[in-house]
Order: C-alpha cells, then structure tokens, then sequence
C-alpha cells in the first residue's frame, strides 16, 4: 500500500468517525426542535422535575401519573444517555430543575456498547447538568430487563452496577432499582409488566414504576 492509499484510508476513517454523531444528531433533530417550539408557545414549569430518556420515558404519560407535581417529558426514542448529554442545553438546562430522572442505556447496550462506556457516558451526563446546576439531583432509572433484551441483561446489569457505586458517593444522586420487582418468581422479566413487542411497559408496567419513582421525586 502506498503512503498516499494510507493516508486516504486514513482519512476515510476520520471522516466516517465525524459522520456519526452528525447522523444522530439529524435523527433527532425534528423531536428536538417540537421540544423547543412547544416550550416557546407556553412556558414549561421551571425549577420542578424533568424526566428525559429513551422511549421509556416518552411514552410515559406523566400527567396521569404524576399530575399532582410540576413534571415535564423530554423523552425521544430510541435515545442513548450520550444524547441526553448532547441536547441538554437545549431541552433541559433551561428549566433549570430541581430534579431530573434519567432513564437511558437499553438502546445503549444493544447497540453494542460496553457496561462501562454506559457508565462513562452517565458520569459525563452528571457534569453536564451539575456544571451549570450544581445543586440539582439526578435520580437514575436503573436498565430494564425486558423480555425482548433478556439475552443482554447481564451486561446490563454491569452498567447498573457501576452507575449504582458511583451514585453511593454523591448525594444529589439517586438510583432507583427497579431490577429486581420486575422479574418473577422464576427469576425472568414477568410478562405481565409489558407491552407486545417485549420491551417497552404497558400500563401495569408502569403503575410498578411509578411507585418506585415517587419517592424519589421530593422537591424540598
């Protein structure tokens, strides 16, 4: 192989490695800019609590579950927590919350990457919110089993672990495990608990997280 061959090579490789988070950024951009047209339109709550995620998160319906506090939705499918990082500025940052619960990494996993990338990937969350909101608290939505990705629930699991030491030793981190109440006395995810496709909740799956959510969500 020439030197000049390697060096395209080279740079085919750069250039693809650009490519990337450009594409994920353009996935979402259109969820991102309804996020931002509505929130110009009427004023979302400030200073209450944000859940922001996957689609675990937007398909949940806050106001009936939690109607009674100032919550808002800034789910979009089919996410990872590396692009709640990216869009923070601008879905979340600016409602300056209180609280924010995070429920990412299925997709994550099952994209292939690590428990610890997952893990790497939270800490950079943490300092995205704590550098301009120090005080607010992050409670984290521990990684699902689900039906569907039970073949990757033991990676899964090394996330959640990770993520769960790191939240032991800061205390405007929470973790909310909800692991082990969503498996049967057989020790699988009870079917119970979700939707056809064997990933996402049904209602009774999330009647079940909400009240492992709720004591987490303490504004004072």
């Amino acid at each position: 192989m020439t030197s000049r061959m390697l060096t395209l090579g080279i740079a085919a490789l750069v250039l693809a490695a650009m490519a990337q988070p450009l594409a994920a950024q353009d996935r979402w951009k259109e969820e991102i800019r309804a996020f931002e047209a509505l929130d110009s339109e009427q004023a979302p709550p400030r200073h209450g609590i944000v859940f922001i995620g996957s689609s675990s998160i937007r398909l949940w319906d806050l106001e009936e579950h939690f109607g009674d506090l100032p919550v808002v939705n800034r789910g979009f499918g089919g996410s990872q927590i590396a692009d709640s990082v990216r869009y923070a500025d601008r879905i979340l940052l600016p409602l300056e919350p209180k609280v924010v619960v995070l429920y990412a990494g299925d997709n994550d996993i099952a994209s292939g990457k690590s428990a610890k990338q997952v893990a790497t990937d939270f800490v950079a969350f943490v300092a995205k919110v704590h550098e301009k909101l120090p005080e607010t608290r992050i409670v984290f939505i521990a990684i699902k089993p689900s039906i569907k990705r039970w073949d990757m629930a033991g990676e899964m699991r090394r996330a959640n672990l990770f993520i769960r030491q790191m939240t032991a030793l800061n205390p405007k981190l929470e973790y909310v495990d909800i692991d082990a109440p969503m498996l049967g006395k057989d020790g699988e995810p009870r079917a119970e608990l979700f939707a056809g496709d064997g990933l996402h909740l049904n209602a009774e799956g999330y009647r079940l997280w909400e009240s492992l959510v709720r004591p987490f969500l303490k504004l004072d």
